[in-house]
């Protein structure tokens, strides 16, 4: 089965402005799937965008699945940055017979892009989709770090009698599928009253990361560490406040401004470890003469313009290329040791396996923050490295 069996091409004129693109727009720049499926040969392309026409799991958000037409309205209007971008629109994923069928085309075409170290932007559609873009990554037998972006945590039982994952109950389905290859879940954004005390306990007893809204409202710099730790990342465009976001049937009116969304999505970019990122929940229907679409549009630039400004950072190869600091805890009871980049000022710190752990590796490596190495060296280990620690254990 060929990638091209799920995908409809594209009527680029439907997006094209009267007057044509003008040079320096990303739609004079990009390619797309019309007639023929493109040749993805590795190489070839850096970022694509993936289109889902699918919302049968969005809950009371009927209409979402019709948003990449109208994303892409905007989003090739926009001049591209101090870079020359490869991008490829594959144009949309034809929504299946049923849900599960969506899900595996999704899924199929996440895990052959990242194995071409292509990226794909997805733009659903439900953020139940999040489940299909995480399943991609056990074919590739890898360990995942997910990020979500969210005013709720969506873990939600699933009707008995229905075969449908919803955007209300993807994550539990992550959380319980076997084999369990998720390492790290962060949310970011969540807001108290949406989330029960139980579910708070939940995120605790599997040392997960939540970080409330209101963390976030005087330094955003706090999400870039947890960004930077993802493979991947969902985005549900409802975390955004309905004042800059209204297109959302389920908007509500705290979140986050457009410009800090748009920062988040930089910070995406940037890390070098991310290799698939989804922005979800968009419904057109609930638009405001193009605003929320063009919202979006400036988000995913944000996120193209991080990727073109990737450090490469890999710490610690060259180990020339970094600083080792250490810190020794109050009790006398241990060392810890933290790694900063001569390139991009950017912290990690060496959480060490246990005896059982890893055969081939001392440590394991987790983006943090400046704040976290002058916690340790006043003698206090950072909440970040204890629940790594649990983790690998």
């Amino acid at each position: 089965m060929s990638l091209s069996d799920f995908f409809s091409p594209l009527s680029v004129e439907k997006f094209t402005p009267k007057k044509g693109f003008y040079t320096t727009q990303i739609g004079a720049k990009a390619q797309f799937h019309t007639e023929y499926f493109p040749d993805l040969e590795k190489g070839k392309y850096d970022i694509a965008i993936i289109g889902v026409n699918e919302d049968r799991g969005a809950v009371e958000n009927s209409g979402c699945g019709l948003a990449p037409d109208y994303f892409r309205s905007q989003f090739y209007t926009l001049h591209e940055g101090p870079y020359t971008s490869r991008i490829i629109d594959l144009g949309n994923i034809i929504a299946g017979q049923n849900i599960s069928d969506t899900y595996f085309a999704l899924k199929t075409t996440v895990e052959e892009l990242v194995k071409l170290n292509i990226v794909p932007v997805i733009i659903g559609g439900g953020q139940d989709l999040t489940y299909a873009q995480y399943m991609a990554y056990e074919a590739l037998e890898q360990k995942v770090d997910l990020v979500v972006v969210d005013s709720k945590f969506d873990l939600e039982e699933d009707e008995p009698d229905s075969n449908i994952t919803t955007s209300q109950s993807y994550l539990s389905k992550i959380f319980l599928h076997q084999p369990n290859y998720l390492f790290n879940f962060s949310n970011i954004g969540y807001q108290t009253y949406f989330v029960s005390q139980e579910s708070l306990k939940v995120m605790d007893k599997l040392y997960f990361d939540a970080h409330r809204l209101g963390e976030f409202m005087n330094d955003l710099t706090i999400a870039e560490p947890i960004v930077r730790n993802a493979n991947m990342l969902s985005f549900d465009v409802g975390s955004i406040r309905s004042a800059d976001l209204c297109a959302n049937y389920n908007a509500v009116p705290n979140g986050f401004f457009g410009q800090d969304a748009c920062r988040i999505a930089r910070y995406a970019g940037m890390s070098d470890k991310l290799t698939s990122i989804g922005f979800y929940e968009f419904n057109p229907a609930f638009d405001q003469n193009a605003q929320s679409a063009m919202l979006l549009a400036q988000m995913v630039w944000y996120f193209v313009d991080g990727f073109y400004n990737r450090k490469q950072d890999f710490p610690l190869t060259p180990k020339s290329q970094y600083l080792i600091y250490r810190a020794s805890l109050k009790d006398g009871s241990g060392e810890m040791n933290f790694v900063k980049s001569k390139k991009s000022d950017r912290w990690w710190m060496q959480v060490p396996y246990p005896s059982s752990g890893s055969k081939n590796e001392r440590y394991h490596l987790v983006p943090c923050r400046y704040e976290d190495y002058q916690m340790a060296i006043n003698g206090e280990m950072p909440n970040l490295w204890w629940r790594t620690f649990q983790k690998l254990s």
